[in-house]
C-alpha cells in the first residue's frame, strides 16, 4: 500500500481546519431531523481509552479526518470528564459533520442492576456531563445508562432508569437548555422484548426516554433478515413512539465481517422504523472489534485501517442511502405503547407503579444554586464559582490557541492517509 494522499485527503484536510455551522438533531414523533432533513445514524463507538477521548485535539484531528472519508456522521463516547474542556475536539467533529452521542454517567456514578439506586450524588454528577456538553450544537443526544438491565432477572432496575431520566430532562429543561434527546442503549434480552423499550417510553410524558438504543449482535455472518431474527426486532419496533437505532452492532463470528445487516437497516425493511446504526467499535482494543489500529501504541497516532473490515464497511455505507421524509411533511400520530403489566419469571415491573425520583424540591434547589452562579459568573466573568473553596481564577482556554494547534495537526494528518482512499 502506497503512502500518498488522494484529492479527497487533502479537501477533508481543508474542511476540519474551516469552522462549519451544523444544524442542531431533534426528535420529531419517532425519527431524527437535522432542520428538514431526516437524519440516520451512521456511526462508531469511540472510547478507545479508559480516559476522556475528547480532550486531546491531535487524537481529535487524526480520527475524525479518516472518519469524514469513511462517511461517518456520529461518534458514540461511554465516559468524559466534565472537568475537563471538550471545545477543541468538538470542534473538529462538528467541522468534519460529526455528531456526538455521550454517555450522562462518568467512571464511578453508573446505575446497577444489582441494589440498583438513584441518588442525589449520581444526578448531580450527570448533570455536570449535561452542563459540560449541551453547549455544543453537534451534541446530538445523551445517553441515561448502557445496559444497565443485563439480564431478564433484574428488570426491577428499570424504575431506577426512568426517574434519572425523568430527573435529567427535568434539570435540561429548567435550566433553559437545549432540548437535546435523553435516551437509553440495552441490551438486546429477548425476554425482555418488547417490555423494556415499551416501558421507558410509556406513561406521563414527562418521564420517557427521547430515544431508544439497542445493543444487538444477532446478525452474524451470511445471516439474513429472517434468520438474525431481525425480522422479530422490527415487528417489536415498528408502531414505536420515539426514534430507535442499533447503539451497538458488529458480531464478529466469522472472520471477516461483512456488515450485510447496515444494508437492511439502511434499506426498505427497516430504514421506515430504525435511525441508523453504531458499529462497535473505532479502536482496537485487543478485543478484535475495532476498524483501525495504531503503530507502536494501544492508542495513539495516526488511525491505521485494518482491511478488509474497514474497506468492506466504508463501500456499503456508502451504497447503503435510506428513503428520508422532510420533517415539514412528516406528521406522526402512532399512540404512546401502553404500560407493561409484570410476568412471572421475566418483566417483573408494573408500569403504573411510582419512580424513585428525586422530587420536585430537590431538583428547584439545585437549579437554583446553579443559576445564581451562573449569575454571579456573568457580573465577574474572569472568576469560576464552581469550586469548593471559593471562586478561583479559571484556566486559559483560549480559541486562537486551539484553531493554532489544529492547524498543525492537520499538516500531520495529511502525511498519513493512505491510497485506498483514491479509490
Amino acid at each position: 500500500m502506497r503512502l500518498m494522499l488522494s484529492k479527497a485527503a487533502l479537501i477533508v484536510a481543508a474542511s476540519l481546519a474551516t469552522v462549519t455551522a451544523i444544524p442542531e438533531i431533534v426528535v420529531k414523533g419517532s425519527k431524527f431531523f437535522a432542520g428538514d432533513e431526516q437524519f440516520y445514524i451512521k456511526g462508531f463507538a469511540f472510547q478507545g481509552t479508559g480516559n476522556d477521548p475528547l480532550v486531546n485535539i491531535t487524537q481529535c484531528t487524526f480520527d475524525m479526518g479518516l472518519m469524514k472519508l469513511f462517511g461517518t456522521n456520529s461518534v458514540r463516547v461511554y465516559h468524559v470528564d466534565p472537568t475537563k474542556d471538550h471545545t477543541a475536539c468538538m470542534n473538529v467533529l462538528e467541522n468534519a459533520g460529526i455528531y456526538l452521542w455521550v454517555d450522562l454517567d462518568t467512571f464511578d456514578t453508573a446505575l446497577h442492576s444489582i441494589d440498583p439506586a438513584w441518588t442525589l450524588d449520581q444526578f448531580q454528577k450527570y448533570a455536570k456531563v449535561m452542563d459540560a456538553f449541551q453547549r455544543f450544537p453537534n451534541t446530538a443526544g445523551f445517553f441515561i445508562g448502557n445496559e444497565v438491565i443485563n439480564s431478564n432477572y433484574n428488570s426491577n432496575a428499570a424504575p431506577y432508569i426512568k426517574a434519572a431520566t425523568a430527573d435529567m430532562r427535568a434539570y435540561r429543561d429548567k435550566m433553559g437548555y437545549r432540548k437535546i434527546p435523553i435516551g437509553y442503549s440495552a441490551a438486546d434480552i429477548a425476554e425482555l422484548r418488547p417490555q423494556l423499550q415499551n416501558y421507558l417510553a410509556c406513561g406521563d410524558p414527562k418521564t420517557t426516554i427521547e430515544f431508544f438504543g439497542l445493543n444487538s449482535y444477532e446478525w452474524c455472518g451470511n445471516s439474513t433478515y429472517d434468520s438474525s431474527g431481525y425480522h422479530n426486532l422490527q415487528n417489536m419496533a415498528e408502531n414505536y413512539t420515539i426514534p430507535i437505532f442499533f447503539s451497538e452492532t458488529g458480531c464478529i463470528v466469522p472472520r471477516p465481517r461483512t456488515f450485510g445487516d447496515q444494508l437492511v437497516i439502511f434499506g426498505p425493511q427497516m430504514s421506515g422504523t430504525w435511525s441508523g446504526a453504531i458499529i462497535y467499535e473505532w479502536v482496537n482494543e485487543g478485543n478484535d472489534y475495532g476498524v483501525v489500529d495504531y503503530k507502536n501504541t494501544e492508542y495513539g497516532g495516526p488511525p491505521i485501517p485494518m482491511d478488509p473490515e474497514f474497506t468492506t464497511l466504508r463501500n456499503i455505507w456508502k451504497s447503503a442511502i435510506p428513503m428520508e421524509v422532510k420533517k415539514s411533511d412528516y406528521n406522526p400520530n402512532k399512540p404512546t405503547p401502553a404500560c407493561p403489566p409484570s410476568v412471572e419469571g421475566a418483566w417483573k415491573v408494573n408500569g403504573d407503579e411510582p419512580l424513585p425520583t428525586l422530587g420536585a424540591a430537590t431538583l428547584k434547589n439545585v437549579v437554583s444554586m446553579k443559576k445564581r452562579r451562573t449569575s454571579m459568573h456573568a457580573i465577574h466573568p474572569h472568576v469560576f464559582w464552581g469550586g469548593k473553596n471559593g471562586p478561583t481564577e479559571p484556566k486559559s482556554t483560549s480559541l486562537k490557541i486551539e484553531v493554532g494547534v489544529q492547524s498543525g495537526v492537520l499538516g500531520l494528518f495529511m502525511i498519513v492517509v493512505v491510497t485506498f482512499f483514491s479509490m
